[in-house]
């Protein structure tokens, strides 16, 4: 029997004010971050029709708080779920950078480029460039399908290239338009941080990435992490179609992530592999005996005289 996977990705809020996605199926998934509350992210777990699915784990990018900041009570609340302690992943440089008030029960330290498995998911944490201990990005897979959060980089590099060049679906930052940035009210210390190379992406670096990097595979692209100040939808969204357009991606959708709602479910299946052909038995010629070779001459010369 054909083993055929569904992924669903859906992304419960995206923004400085907090984040959250799931990706899993419409049985049981991973969250990566968890920085908008616990009653929150349950809510509109349950408003995407997944209010029913399994926490596996859940992966933290950083210790920035729009990141983290529920872990600790989405702990207690899943314990509670569940049953039984849910993992939260991260990196050692995260880890320490946890503030204790938020710090889950059992955290599992990971490090960059090496997967490990949860359930049926293999994950591959991978670095990315911003001003934290340790931060990374990750790469979920389920079947043949790869899903992916990227955000909070200041810069694309080619392994971050080379990851999103293996996905199916991709949550990728999209956070400002540097003009919009310049000419905004942000002090000029913090502008600079933004648009630094550990800072995070704008629309035009995030566009040049999916031109070095987005292949065929991408199916799905949601424009994440936007900022409210130096940003816009449509604005962000031009630039990504563009740059899609450019590289001949044309059945890739193109989703904007919000602050205030969920986007989503999205949801992926895999393509079916082609049967292999049945192969004929090949036949082994029979074996002649002597007394049928001898036989041979009699035979003719009745036919010949």
């Amino acid at each position: 029997m054909l083993f055929h996977q569904d992924v669903v990705v859906a992304t419960l809020a995206s923004g400085s004010k907090g984040n959250c996605t799931y990706i899993g199926d419409e049985r049981r998934g991973v969250l990566v971050d968890c920085g908008l509350s616990t009653k929150q992210i349950m809510m509109r777990m349950e408003q995407l029709g997944l209010g029913d699915a399994r926490i596996d784990a859940v992966l933290l990018t950083h210790e920035h708080s729009d990141h983290v900041g529920a872990s600790r009570v989405l702990d207690d609340r899943l314990f509670k779920r569940q049953g039984e302690r849910v993992p939260f992943h991260c990196t050692a440089g995260t880890d320490i950078g946890l503030p204790k008030r938020v710090r889950p029960t059992t955290r599992v330290r990971v490090t960059s480029g090496v997967p490990f498995e949860v359930g049926a998911f293999t994950i591959e944490p991978f670095t990315v460039p911003h001003d934290t201990r340790d931060p990374v990005a990750y790469a979920v897979q389920l079947g043949d399908l790869r899903c992916g959060v990227i955000t909070d980089l200041g810069r694309t590099t080619r392994l971050v290239e080379r990851m999103v060049s293996q996905m199916d679906v991709c949550v990728l930052e999209f956070n400002h338009d540097l003009e919009m940035l310049m000419d905004g009210p942000y002090p000029w210390r913090l502008k600079q941080r933004v648009r630094g190379h550990h800072g995070h992406l704008s629309n035009d670096q995030a566009a040049a990435l999916l031109r070095q990097g987005a292949s065929a595979k991408l199916r799905h692209l949601v424009l994440a992490h936007l900022s409210d100040d130096n940003n816009e939808p449509d604005v962000a969204q031009k630039a990504a179609e563009q740059a899609l357009h450019e590289s001949g991606l044309t059945r890739c959708t193109v989703h904007v992530a919000q602050q205030r709602q969920a986007v989503g479910p999205l949801k992926v299946s895999a393509p079916l592999p082609l049967r292999e052909p049945t192969q004929v038995p090949r036949t082994r010629p029979r074996r002649r005996t002597a007394s049928a070779v001898d036989s041979e001459p009699r035979q003719q010369q009745a036919l010949f005289g």
